[in-house]
């Protein structure tokens, strides 16, 4: 317990980095290496819950002319996806979770009800939640930080395929600069994109700060949880 920083985390993970080099599905050993941190954070004494983005299936509308709506719940359908599949290996790695999607699909998941994602993490049980806010306009990051606040965690981990915020994007601008610290409102006036400005502001409100960091990097979520300096913090 005296190697946490954090006790309670909420963790988004990409969908993008869940697919690894493919670009597109879920790569195994992106997986089993999730896995692996997640474990290791979970015997160290952490509550964890975990929001899964869909990108690695489903982005926006994907250049088609379709309503937005409909769009956006096809993304919360896909994010479902990401969540049985980490469900599966985190149970065969012994790790005992629940997931728990805000649109109601009760033959593979429970509805989500704060009541008793608070009772599984004080069981010591990773919850997966899914299906975003269960909204459309709304997107996986700002559900991340909804139900961070919800469960009142210590902290938002953003587990991106970028190793942290930088002032324009990293992968056409050499130059790029990487933020060590950055506050809500400067990111917000900035205009930057790497989080939603939607869940920045509401992280803010909250003061729960937000770790965004590259899930590539070794071990990055448990150095993270113990209070290792990588990545970039809102605060």
């Amino acid at each position: 317990m005296s190697d946490l920083k954090y006790k309670r985390v909420l963790i988004k993970l990409s969908g993008e980095a869940l697919a690894g080099e493919t670009g597109f599905g879920i790569d195994d050993k992106v997986m089993a290496r999730v896995v692996g941190e997640l474990k290791a954070v979970h015997d160290m004494g952490a509550d964890i819950g975990v929001v899964v983005g869909a990108g690695n299936f489903w982005r926006g509308r994907q250049g088609m002319s379709m309503d937005r709506a409909t769009a956006d719940y096809m993304g919360m359908l896909a994010t479902v996806l990401n969540c049985l599949a980490l469900q599966d290996a985190l149970e065969k790695a012994g790790v005992h979770t629940r997931v728990q999607t805000a649109l109601q699909i009760t033959q593979v998941a429970e509805p989500y009800i704060i009541r008793k994602a608070l009772r599984h993490l004080e069981k010591g049980r990773v919850v997966i939640f899914g299906c975003g806010t269960g909204n459309p306009y709304f997107t996986t990051d700002t559900g991340a930080a909804l139900r961070a606040a919800e469960i009142k965690a210590d902290v938002l981990l953003l587990a991106k395929n970028v190793d942290g915020i930088y002032d324009s994007d990293p992968k056409l601008n050499p130059n790029a600069v990487k933020f060590e610290r950055i506050s809500a409102m400067e990111f917000i006036s900035r205009g930057l994109t790497a989080m939603d400005t939607t869940a920045v502001s509401l992280c803010m409100t909250n003061k729960i700060p937000v770790v965004a960091f590259g899930l590539n990097e070794p071990e990055s979520i448990r150095r993270v949880v113990a209070g290792e300096n990588i990545g970039t913090i809102i605060f």
